[in-house]
């Protein structure tokens, strides 16, 4: 049953690839396989090798997409990468109800939020102008802070940035090296699995 989540004191800090997003549907990988014109297993291998790069900021859109194509031998045009990059970009703007519940109850609580995700500089404008600004007063993208979780640095940038102590913050992660990475600081993890399980765990912090 959806009730105000109250933490006084703390600051919950969310990731945002499928923890608030879900994950992309087949359909979704689809598209993008079709415009890829490549084969799905190195395909997806390519993909994943080489997204540390856009996420960290040290390879643009353009950039990211020219090297998945050397890999397999590709020269998409400069048309093709933006259809690539859009598809890609849809794929993950589908959230999941349940977390938006949680976020809802947690601002209703007047607890404060923020959000650390590991993504591409490009999305840091969906972030902050798009419906997730109703709830979040803080946004950090490891692709403009060129730091990516785990790092203990990009945790120590957070906690800097919102003038709060380790033991204040609370962060939930769909991965697990993610979560340890905050958890060696001295912050309160989670590893997200789904949201009823999410809203136990923050409200079991509240009691």
């Amino acid at each position: 049953m959806s009730s105000p989540i109250s933490l006084p004191g703390r600051t919950v800090v969310f990731d945002y690839g499928e923890v608030i997003s879900l994950t992309p549907t087949e359909a979704d990988r689809a598209v993008i396989l079709d415009l890829a014109g490549a084969p799905a297993e190195p395909f997806w291998r390519a993909y994943f090798a080489h997204r540390n790069g856009l996420d960290q900021g040290t390879a643009d859109v353009a950039a990211y997409w020219r090297a998945i194509g050397a890999e397999l031998g590709i020269a998409w045009s400069d048309a093709r990468i933006h259809e690539l990059w859009a598809a890609d970009f849809r794929s993950w703007l589908s959230v999941n109800p349940g977390t938006v519940e949680v976020l809802a109850d947690l601002k209703a609580g007047g607890t404060p939020l923020a959000l650390l995700s590991n993504a591409g500089p490009d999305f840091g404008s969906y972030f902050r102008h798009g419906p997730l600004s109703d709830w979040f007063d803080r946004f950090y993208v490891s692709g403009e802070l060129k730091l990516l979780k785990p790092e203990a640095a990009i945790y120590r940038h957070v906690l800097d940035d919102l003038g709060i102590s380790a033991e204040q913050m609370v962060f939930t992660d769909n991965r697990a090296d993610n979560v340890a990475g905050a958890e060696a600081l001295g912050i309160t993890g989670h590893v997200f699995t789904d949201p009823a399980a999410l809203r136990v765990f923050l409200n079991s912090l509240a009691e």
